[in-house]
């Protein structure tokens, strides 16, 4: 655990500032998705414009970035979109934790042109410390790795590896299930069946096929068929 009782999430929206205080452990974890109650990291549920002087904000300025003035709603979306100030512990905890995922998505994403196989995980660390690789424990993991990996290109020959997916949505879930289709990759074909399925032939980066496969199963709850193309 770490000593201090309280840290601040803070987020600004077109010069209005937001504030939640919370529990620092419980909101990394928050964070890192691997707690999903609010309102068990909240130290106060009030939504401020500077928690420091205890100043709250405004329901007029709440509705107009957040659409509510429910302080839980509020304080999900700033938890989402805003920066957690972390303590030094968390700070290095979080950068290794993004560090591991940013090598393996590299390491099932890419492969050696030579050899069309992945770099070993070693190997690719190796190179990341080598090139001075520096991670921001706020980005996500894929949005770093372009990057990452062009800082590692003259160090580490990578060719991008791609897989084409074939997915049968049955008709109750086709609807729902078309949005989280069409944002992994490109779509290369698409037919809706006379029953109102889905079928759909998609490609999409390598490293992408696991998330996009646990996407579509939430949504569909696991009634999707992918396969290979």
């Amino acid at each position: 655990m770490t000593d201090a009782k309280f840290t601040i999430v803070r987020l600004t929206l077109e010069g209005d500032k937001f504030e939640l205080l919370v529990k620092p452990d419980p909101a990394l974890e928050y964070k890192l998705g691997k707690r999903s109650d609010i309102s068990s990291i909240l130290v106060s549920d009030e939504v401020y414009s500077d928690a420091n002087k205890g100043s709250r904000a405004s329901t007029e300025k709440m509705m107009k970035h957040f659409r509510t003035a429910d302080s839980m709603e509020v304080a999900k979306q700033i938890m989402a979109r805003g920066e957690l100030n972390l303590t030094t512990d968390q700070r290095r905890k979080m950068v290794e934790e993004k560090r591991k995922q940013i090598v393996n998505y590299i390491h099932q994403s890419f492969v050696d042109p030579k050899t069309h196989m992945p770099h070993p995980v070693m190997r690719i660390e190796a190179a990341m410390e080598q090139a001075r690789v520096s991670i921001d424990p706020h980005k996500r993991a894929e949005d770093q790795a372009k990057d990452v990996v062009d800082a590692l290109r003259s160090i580490l020959p990578l060719k991008s590896e791609t897989v084409k997916l074939i997915v049968k949505v049955p008709p109750q879930f086709a609807g729902q299930s078309y949005s989280v289709i069409k944002t992994a990759g490109d779509m290369r074909g698409e037919e809706w069946m006379s029953d109102g399925s889905l079928r759909v032939v998609i490609e999409m980066n390598a490293g992408m096929r696991g998330t996009f496969i646990d996407r579509l199963g939430s949504v569909t709850r696991g009634s999707a068929e992918v396969k290979e193309g």
